[in-house]
């Protein structure tokens, strides 16, 4: 199975673009949030992904909450994930969107925490591929400060699944 991951399109028509194009070569595509910005513009974003024959999963970023992306991509061949899972060609698919732990950015952030993402997550099963929007504390999460932002609930979810991430 091959998949085209992306993220963090942010409103951008362009990328949009360049990821149709490529969508002709892969089975089916990931998306890892964030397709508008600080909750706007996801709907026109996502909507060039509506007349695609492949599956599309998907899940929230900070900048949209799961119910703004399930309104901005109500097609049979999209599946918004958060909390929950699919599976595509014999493959499962488990995904949790939103930022975790929560972030600095203030009220327009769809934000976890720690608690809510472990509940949420507890539910994946093993060899998922596992979409998350936030990335693994320890893996590519260290701030310009040298802190790590990471969730420990996406790394202990993710050592017993395939991680796709992007924040």
């Amino acid at each position: 199975m091959k998949l085209l991951l992306f993220s963090d399109v942010h409103c951008s028509q362009p990328a949009v673009e360049r990821l149709l194009k490529l969508a002709d070569e892969a089975d089916v595509l990931v998306g890892a949030g964030d397709f508008g910005t600080m909750r706007r513009g996801t709907a026109e974003t996502l909507l060039p992904f509506r007349d695609l024959e492949k599956p599309l999963v998907l899940v929230c970023g900070n900048g949209e909450s799961d119910q703004e992306l399930r309104e901005a991509a109500p097609w049979d061949h999209a599946y918004v994930l958060h909390g929950s899972g699919v599976e595509i060609q014999g493959q499962a698919f488990f995904g949790l969107g939103g930022g975790i732990p929560v972030t600095p950015f203030g009220s327009w952030s769809f934000d976890l925490d720690e608690t809510q993402a472990a509940e949420a997550l507890a539910g994946c099963p093993q060899k998922a591929v596992l979409v998350v929007h936030s990335p693994p504390f320890g893996a590519v999460d260290v701030s310009s400060q040298g802190r790590h932002l990471g969730s420990q609930s996406i790394r202990q979810t993710g050592l017993r699944a395939f991680c796709c991430s992007a924040r």
